[in-house]
């Protein structure tokens, strides 16, 4: 992915008014030098969100959410950090140039956005006119409103070879581009062109910014194909898209679940029916692309597929990418012959929910889909079985998971718990390799192992650039003990070594992806020691961080040292042992 150049994004940050872009988000209270709000990120009652106008960052001390602008863009709009910056640029009025993108490319692909929107008007405006009232019939036949079709945009393609090709012609669409929308098609041996979409009806897809990048069309009659898409194009991933996300992110996030769906009209009728919080995976198996998408807005997925065994293969397919992602999963059940489109039209929204609410976890959804495919009474199958869950209980992340899923499934099929966990060493691709479970933890973040005097050597680095100075004249790099903070304060050694002043906002993005980013804002909005002698509270920290690190090499040598003497090995202990008691001499 093209990087965009810190000295561009150093000219966004100094443009933008933190104070300006928040409160347009949440209504901001002045408190002193600072700006509070009750946290959008969490909910409380008393606020605990700051905003630093001298400082350009926030910071919650309720969650411990923190950044500079960039990062709240991300997390309230749910946006990546380069369409962040892309928003913020263009809000500011700096350029992004991105040289590993081919500036034509750009420029063409905004024309392919321009010629799709042109065409999901031409269709819709098609299903207005006379000719299409059979399709308008069937639409309501189909339970579809009128509103719906407004605002998802519905059209008609009418039944010619060459109306949409014209019509983008007389807007100057060049050919060329309109083939590489994938709107049009060649003849085979000819110079000639025809319209992709015809006689159908058209479903336009938008991307998460609402922009139409391609086409779904369905035939009204028996013939096939049911249903033809647009291919992919330089706009359009049938990988990357979710049909429907546009419209239903913000539920989603609000709900903080998904229910995901297979078609257009498995989408549209709960939709329209006051169930939000859904998009389609238009039929094709989820990607991991997909599912990240997803995970911006929320970790808790229900997925609802036809009850047939195509839909069964898909849903066990992509449950496995969303362990992976740290998702939790479920999966609703329809009965026999319905999809969410038809369960709905005939059964009612209120079901609907029901069915949602009912759904199973995981675990217990693909057992039992194993075990009606596998008589579970026949070993070879019992084997089966156990391989095929112990794949999926190997990508658990959380250890205590992983253990308490292993005994579900010792009782289940009556496998002795021991066994399974030797089956489950093997499979190279777990995050648990040992047979003792409780040897592997998922471990916190290490932002949460900093030390009180390296949070404090940090808080007054950050206030005052002396004390970098100071900071790096007494301590070396190595004398820190968290990894975060050692790449923290080495770029802020070099920075002062450069006589250059240290920026909390410049920090925060350099690492933004790193645990201490948010520590790098709590410490920075945090109280000032106004009164306080900061300079004996570096050396105290100073000294105390020194004594901490002679410990940690004393304990380390005298470990060594055993390990010698165990190994009868005289002339590396005579080493360690010289080493040993320099170091206490000091």
């Amino acid at each position: 992915m093209p990087l965009i150049s810190e000295r561009v994004l150093s000219e966004v940050l100094e443009r933008c008014d933190i104070v300006e872009i928040i409160s347009s988000y949440i209504p901001l209270k002045r408190a002193g030098r600072n700006f509070k709000a009750n946290c959008p990120f969490h909910h409380e009652k008393t606020a605990s969100f700051i905003v630093s106008p001298q400082k350009q960052i926030y910071h919650c001390f309720g969650c411990g959410a923190g950044g500079n602008v960039f990062n709240f863009l991300m997390r309230y709009e749910k946006l990546e950090f380069r369409e962040a910056a892309q928003a913020l640029a263009e809000k500011v009025g700096v350029e992004i140039q991105l040289s590993a993108e081919n500036p034509k490319e750009i420029s063409e692909n905004r024309e392919l956005y321009k010629i799709n929107e042109l065409a999901a008007n031409f269709y819709h405006d098609h299903i207005k006119s006379k000719e299409a009232s059979s399709v308008r019939s069937y639409l309501a036949q189909r339970g579809i409103s009128a509103e719906s079709v407004k605002e998802l945009k519905i059209g008609y393609a009418p039944d010619a070879w060459g109306s949409l090709m014209s019509f983008l012609r007389n807007k100057k669409a060049p050919l060329r581009l309109q083939e590489k929308a994938g709107l049009i098609l060649s003849k085979q041996h000819s110079s000639d062109y025809y319209d992709r979409f015809r006689s159908r009806v058209i479903f336009p897809i938008f991307d998460i910014k609402s922009r139409v990048v391609g086409f779904g069309g369905r035939i009204l009659t028996d013939a096939l194909p049911k249903y033809i898409n647009s291919p992919e194009t330089p706009v359009y991933s049938k990988g990357r898209i979710l049909y429907g996300f546009n419209f239903s992110k913000d539920a989603i996030g609000k709900n903080d679940q998904a229910v995901i769906v297979e078609g257009y009209l498995d989408f549209l009728i709960p939709y329209q029916d006051g169930f939000k919080n859904i998009v389609a995976s238009s039929g094709t198996a989820l990607t991991i692309e997909q599912i990240r998408l997803l995970k911006r807005y929320t970790h808790n997925i229900v997925t609802i597929f036809d009850s047939d065994k195509a839909g069964e293969f898909a849903t066990l397919r992509s449950l496995d990418l969303f362990i992976e992602e740290g998702m939790n999963v479920k999966v609703a059940s329809l009965p026999k012959g319905f999809d969410p489109d038809l369960f709905v039209r005939e059964r009612g929204i209120e079901e609907f929910k029901r069915v949602v609410s009912d759904a199973v976890n995981l675990f217990d959804y693909k057992l039992s889909v194993l075990v009606s495919r596998h008589d579970p009474k026949i070993i070879e199958n019992r084997a089966k079985i156990a391989a095929e869950m112990l794949s999926t209980i190997s990508r658990f992340k959380n250890a205590v998971l992983q253990s308490e899923y292993v005994k579900r499934l010792s009782d289940s099929l009556s496998v002795k718990e021991e066994a399974l966990l030797v089956e489950l060493a093997k499979m190279k691709d777990g995050l648990v390799i040992s047979r003792n479970l409780t040897e592997t933890v998922h471990k916190s973040p290490e932002k949460h192992n900093l030390k009180a005097a390296e949070k404090m050597i940090l808080r007054l680095m950050l206030a005052e650039r002396k004390f970098v100075t100071l900071t790096k004249d007494r301590l070396e790099i190595a004398d820190f003990h968290n990894q975060h903070l050692k790449d923290v304060v080495e770029h802020m050694f070099d920075l002062d070594s450069q006589g250059e002043d240290v920026h909390v906002g410049r920090l925060v993005n350099r690492f933004a992806e790193s645990p201490i980013a948010e520590i790098l804002t709590e410490l920075s909005v945090a109280e000032d020691l106004q009164n306080a002698d900061k300079e004996k509270i570096l050396h105290d920290c100073i000294q105390r961080l020194k004594k901490e690190g002679l410990k940690l090499k004393c304990k380390k040598l005298h470990h060594e040292i055993k390990q010698a003497e165990n190994e009868q090995n005289e002339e590396m202990l005579k080493c360690l042992i010289e080493e040993y008691n320099q170091l206490i001499k000091g």
